[in-house]
């Protein structure tokens, strides 16, 4: 497959150049044959497209011209570190020309020296680190939004096949007979590690002063030990797995054990993250980018399923409704995918679970219903909490002080039913240890219950059009009617509720659903839930 650039490749004839008369046929002659050199050199040779250091390529082959220009406003700009060029630009091909018809235009570098450039730029779709600290780097200055892992390196001397200067160990290259070539700390991820690990070791400052040459790209001195210009390398073992007929490699201890992960990065420049999002996920896919990825001798990572527009089950607990439906639409918008959410009260979505449904992501209500799902699902992060109170009517006209007074009073009470609902289990939690008239308070009040609800919004509503008295929901059920009721505190007991969030073990999306839990526990979701009456729990740093 071949990437075009220029002229795509084209020869043109050379206009002939008049200056002046010539008579002699000497002349002539000279002058024929010298035009007919030229022109073998120029058939004969073709120059090199693969040139790494700030080189812009577009994968896009034999599309028509018109077709071309019809896509160039479809196009994507994607900054990628030289060293992860072949299957890059493999992949980019493919998913230009066989599937989506999206020109990818690919601009090469060392890592650094890209992550300059569209700091200057401030323009773009696509960034590609060889190292996930400069992702992390662009993320501190703003640059980047979503970051997905696409393979693993570890660093390596390369040399010349067969090794014929016997070179085993980091001290060998500062023998007088080896010449080696250095990647530019500051322009190229392996150049930014090699100084890290060396430096670590004590030999940075010897290797460093007795290196040949120092270029910007990992691809360059890869070339250079190829091409016989210096004996060794300190590249990634990825770059001498894409040459075995020509080099090997030497695993040393100072630089064996570091691992680092390649990761490309959704640019908040990007008019266009939907795209960018999908051909990440290309990149990412075992049957696209990731099969590519393992051709060419990068360690693989276990990506998500591909398909183009996914389609992923939510259940979540109603009283999570208002603070997480418009942040899953944008979700949905901005990833190109669809969230089927169920809302309902999280005893019978923990049924359903348990019953053989397997949502992609589980949003509680509260702990107490995580737990009784949890070996099918991750870890779960806490995510907020919500206090349980008492709404009655407007100006509170039964007097309802407190809990106990639900059990005095001849009143309409509501409450979520205990099987069906985290707010009717945590209900009957909090009123059964407290003793009315030598009873539990939960069955002295059972006589004025006059409704259970497997949502707490449904008790609210039964409250405002009268049909209840007194109702006990969460604080985040009233948010967007707090001035058409009263609310009374409850101060006895643990009156809590927790909201945690899980991703299912089984599922085809793990880097899908992980971005939606980082969407709902990012700063603008924090907002909304804090607006509808939640206190936010994620802990600073924790994503």
């Amino acid at each position: 497959m071949k990437y075009l650039r220029g002229q795509n490749g084209k020869l043109s004839e050379p206009s002939p150049c008049r200056t002046g008369k010539i008579n002699s046929g000497l002349a002539l002659a000279g002058g024929s044959i010298l035009f007919l050199a030229v022109m073998l050199i120029l058939l004969v040779y073709s120059p090199p497209t693969d040139t790494d250091s700030n080189q812009t390529t577009t994968a896009n082959k034999t599309a028509p011209e018109s077709a071309s220009k019809e896509n160039e406003e479809d196009a994507l700009v994607m900054y990628c570190a030289a060293g992860i060029k072949p299957p890059v630009a493999a992949a980019a091909a493919q998913f230009a020309e066989e599937e989506f018809g999206v020109p990818v235009h690919l601009q090469y570098g060392g890592s650094g020296t890209l992550l300059s450039n569209l700091q200057v730029a401030k323009k773009g779709d696509l960034y590609l680190a060889a190292d996930t600290s400069y992702i992390e780097i662009a993320r501190e200055k703003g640059l980047v939004e979503e970051a997905i892992s696409l393979a693993r390196m570890h660093p390596v001397i390369m040399v010349k096949k067969g090794n014929p200067k016997k070179i085993q160990s980091i001290d060998d290259l500062l023998k007088a007979d080896v010449a080696f070539a250095l990647a530019n700390p500051d322009a190229a991820s392996i150049g930014k590690l090699t100084k890290k690990q060396l430096t670590a070791a004590g030999k940075w400052e010897a290797i460093s002063k007795s290196a040949r040459v120092f270029k910007p790209t990992v691809s360059e001195i890869a070339t250079d030990v190829m091409l016989g210009a210096v004996d060794a390398a300190i590249v990634w073992d990825a770059t001498v797995n894409q040459h075995p007929e020509k080099a090997d490699m030497v695993d040393v201890p100072e630089l064996s054990g570091t691992i680092k992960n390649v990761t490309v990065g959704i640019l908040k420049s990007s008019e266009k993250p939907q795209q960018a999002l999908l051909f990440a996920r290309y990149l990412q896919a075992p049957e696209k980018g990731q099969k590519l990825f393992s051709e060419m001798g990068y360690e693989t990572v276990e990506g998500d399923a591909w398909d183009p527009h996914p389609t992923i089950l939510l259940f979540s607990g109603g009283v999570n409704r208002l603070a997480i439906q418009d942040t899953l639409k944008e979700f949905e918008q901005r990833e190109g995918v669809t969230v089927n959410t169920v809302y309902n009260g999280c005893g019978i979505l923990v049924g359903q679970i348990n019953s053989g449904q397997r949502p992609d992501a589980y949003f509680a209500c509260d702990s107490s219903y995580m737990v009784q799902v949890q070996p099918k699902f991750t870890l779960p992060l806490t995510v907020a909490e919500t206090d349980m109170v008492i709404i009655v009517e407007k100006g509170n006209p039964q007097q309802i002080k407190t809990v106990f007074d639900l059990a005095d009073k001849e009143i309409k009470v509501g409450l979520a039913h205990h099987e069906q609902s985290a707010l009717g289990a945590l209900t009957k939690k909090l009123l059964e240890p407290l003793v009315h008239n030598e009873q539990s308070l939960y069955d002295a009040v059972q006589p004025n219950v006059k409704t259970n609800t497997p949502t707490a919004d449904l008790l609210v509503n039964q409250l405002r059009t009268g049909s209840l008295d007194a109702a006990i929901v969460y604080r985040a059920n009233i948010s967007k009617v707090a001035d058409k009721l009263d609310v009374v505190e409850i101060k006895e007991g643990r009156p809590l509720a927790e909201q945690p969030i899980a991703i299912l073990k089984s599922t085809k999306y793990p880097h899908l659903l992980q971005r939606l839990v980082d969407t709902l526990t990012d700063s603008p979701s924090r907002a909304i839930f804090e607006s509808n009456g939640f206190r936010w729990r994620v802990a600073s740093g924790s994503l």
